[in-house]
């Protein structure tokens, strides 16, 4: 019975044993994760400060609104004592109370003029945070072209490390076989220094562009993440003046603008209509010792030595500077529009040529000084030298795509709409 039990017990370990430590090294594996462009996009809408108070401006505004809507309220005052007729044949007490309702009124052109304030500042701040929310997808687009690009210079830095090592690996058997000198394979250890140096700068601009993208997200992408995903094509037919034609009518900035000029024109309406006075209805109740009285009556303010002549001219230079930053706006975006569309255009242009034969050629020029220093019909120096300018021109084609990739976030940026 008891070696029954025994046997039993060390199977249970045996087999529980790999379960265990195969359980612990999953456990304490790191896990990555990988995440697409529309992914990173989502997380920065539904965690990005910048978005937030965009969104809290709304509100506010949406409080003034309610605030312009607002019928000024009454006023009621009391008071009360004891009082007595001071003659000795009756010696009557009573308790004496008085009391006034006082309700404004308020000037109907004043009351609509404001209100129309607080709507347009509703309409502008609405279109702020559309702006903002614009403002935020492009420059995550952007940082996620950017970290796309860093990774691919990561991959070809590697590359570039693996085939200097197997230069390296020849070099070192023909100077072995008495067909090289020993220079031949200093300059072969230099290069494959350079090769590793150029990996270093490489991981340290990608740490750099994974942190940039991770502060646009409020760091919900964590610590250990990558992306997954490539660069855009390219945009046939770019045409920057009906860009920017369509920018007008469009674009939440402009909207904004043209909301707060619109406000500072109510708000100036309002000053003007605020000449004149409101007036307030008084009723009131009064009892005393030998009287008792009920009265109605009218408070107008008159405006004889001030007619708000300081707030009317605030007011109106808040409406030019309004109206010029609407022209302002409308200048910069046209001159954006121009600008990322020739970008677009000339991304384009480098690309067609590295796609029509500049590519090709740096491959096959490797390829044949590869194959001739294997026979010896070539040079270290030769295959060095091809070795450099295929690398620079994948290099030179991913910063193209990426180029291209960049201008056509901020064109849309500048568009106020996708493509």
């Amino acid at each position: 019975m008891n070696a029954r039990l025994l046997c039993s017990l060390v199977l249970a370990m045996a087999t529980a044993g790999p379960l265990a430590s195969g359980s612990m090294a999953w456990a304490e594996a790191p896990r990555t994760a990988t995440y697409s462009l529309p992914d990173i996009l989502t997380l920065a809408v539904q965690h990005n400060p910048t978005l937030a108070g965009a969104e809290g401006l709304v509100k506010q505004s949406e409080g003034q609104q309610i605030t312009a809507g607002a019928y000024p309220n009454p006023s009621v005052s009391a008071s009360a004592g004891r009082g007595a007729i001071r003659d000795p044949s009756t010696g009557t007490h009573v308790t004496e109370r008085t009391f006034i309702v006082e309700q404004p009124l308020e000037w109907t052109g004043k009351r609509q003029a404001r209100q129309e304030a607080a709507d347009a500042g509703v309409a502008g701040a609405t279109a702020a945070f559309e702006d903002t929310r614009l403002t935020l997808l492009a420059d995550v687009k952007v940082a996620f072209y950017h970290l796309l690009f860093a990774q691919r210079d990561v991959d070809l830095a590697a590359q570039n490390v693996t085939s200097v090592e197997e230069v390296l690996r020849t070099v070192h058997a023909r100077v072995a076989a008495g067909e090289a000198t020993s220079f031949d394979s200093m300059k072969a250890s230099v290069e494959m220094q350079k090769a590793k140096k150029d990996v270093a700068r490489a991981n340290s601009t990608l740490l750099v562009a994974k942190a940039r993208l991770n502060t646009l997200t409020a760091g919900s992408l964590g610590k250990e993440f990558s992306i997954q995903g490539d660069f855009q094509s390219p945009k046939p037919g770019v045409n920057a003046e009906a860009l920017a034609t369509r920018a007008m009518e469009q674009h939440p900035s402009i909207r904004r603008q043209s909301k707060l000029a619109e406000q500072a024109e109510h708000t100036l309406r309002y000053e003007r209509e605020a000449r004149v006075p409101n007036i307030s209805l008084l009723g009131s109740y009064h009892r005393e010792a030998g009287d008792e009285s009920l009265t109605a009556g009218l408070s107008v303010p008159l405006p004889l030595w001030y007619r708000r002549q300081g707030e009317i001219q605030s007011a109106l230079g808040a409406k030019h500077r309004a109206d010029a930053e609407r022209l302002r706006q409308q200048n910069e975006l046209e001159q954006a529009i121009t600008q990322y569309a020739q970008e677009v255009r000339t991304a384009q242009d480098q690309l067609l040529v590295f796609e029509t034969g500049l590519l090709k050629q740096a491959e096959q020029t490797l390829t044949v000084a590869r194959t001739s220093f294997r026979h010896g019909a070539a040079s270290l120096l030769d295959v060095l030298d091809a070795q450099r300018v295929y690398r620079q021109t994948q290099l030179e084609y991913a910063q193209a795509r990426a180029d291209l990739s960049i201008a056509l976030a901020r064109l849309e940026r500048a568009l106020g709409a996708s493509l």
